[in-house]
């Protein structure tokens, strides 16, 4: 069973259980929580849940920030410890980010609660020779061993979500150049440099292994398929994932995002401008810096070949 149909079962009485499920789902996917720590989530939002549907609010859309104070309040009188409203404020601030990511709201109510002490989830990340050794992984003797050691150098060259990664486009890819198009939440696009060792391999995966894949031909075919010729699916692509990590040694909890979460740290780890690396990421509402330049693809691509070890 696929990672994102283990939380349907999950879905009891919430005001909105698709877009729960939708959340919990993005989670696991993008960034691996484990299956404790979705129940746990489902709990949190389940309590929340029944509160805002005792003060009859029937949408999450619909919350208020001065309602968060009377929840907290309500949570102290059920008897519930400060670290267990501590928990859910922070599962219910990540669920209302996530529908300003996907556009479901403009203005989130959860911003207001600044002076909480709300711990951010925060995916492990490998030492670079943990990543040579999981880029190392796949058999590139075998067809999908190229396939897959050219997913893998995409990823940790590019930092794309697992999401992104599923849709990119042969088209989107310019070698000349050295830079992929790749197509965030909300359908926005941004342009980052992918290095030579990646274009190395996209290369080779495109030349040798693709074309034998290939079943139907599109206007703007999808980069990566899978045996059958068919989209090569974010959840097969987690699967991969976890399973060249396994065959590398690495032991601990790792997903498409600990890839994106460990190209960014070995870039600030290597000098790279916070600035720069937010560009490369995809984070438009990350900091308030991000308002003040603008990064053009030059420099984008200078700051990645200096700080990226396999640029």
């Amino acid at each position: 069973m696929s990672k994102t149909l283990q939380t349907s079962h999950l879905s009891l009485n919430m005001i909105d259980d698709a877009l729960v499920d939708s959340f919990l789902n993005y989670l696991i996917v993008e960034c691996g929580l484990s299956d404790n720590t979705i129940k746990g989530y489902k709990g949190d939002l389940r309590n929340f849940s029944n509160y805002l549907h005792g003060t009859g609010i029937k949408r999450f859309q619909d919350l208020r920030a001065k309602m968060i104070v009377s929840f907290i309040e309500n949570e102290k009188q059920r008897g519930l410890s400060e670290n267990s409203i501590s928990r859910c404020l922070v599962t219910v601030k990540m669920l209302y980010k996530y529908m300003v990511m996907e556009g479901q709201i403009s203005v989130n109510p959860m911003s207001a609660v600044s002076t909480l002490k709300l711990r951010k989830y925060l995916p492990e990340v490998l030492h670079y020779n943990a990543v040579e050794e999981m880029l190392r992984a796949p058999d590139c003797n075998d067809k999908l061993g190229i396939r897959d050691k050219a997913m893998l150098e995409l990823m940790y060259a590019t930092g794309a979500r697992v999401s992104e990664v599923a849709s990119i486009k042969v088209s989107w890819i310019n070698f000349d150049y050295g830079f992929i198009r790749c197509q965030g939440k909300g359908s926005k696009q941004r342009i980052v440099p992918m290095g030579s060792e990646a274009s190395k391999a996209i290369r080779r995966y495109l030349q040798e292994v693709r074309p034998q894949l290939l079943k139907i031909e599109d206007d703007e075919p999808l980069l990566f398929l899978s045996r059958t010729g068919k989209k090569l699916r974010r959840e097969n692509i987690w699967s991969l994932v976890k399973k060249y990590a396994m065959k590398a040694g690495i032991r601990s909890n790792i997903s498409p995002h600990t890839l994106r979460h460990s190209f960014a740290t070995h870039l600030l780890e290597g000098g790279a401008d916070l600035r720069s690396v937010q560009e490369m990421l995809g984070h438009s509402n990350i900091s308030t810096t991000q308002i003040y330049t603008h990064i053009d693809r030059k420099h984008l691509k200078t700051t990645h070949q200096k700080f990226h070890p396999r640029a």
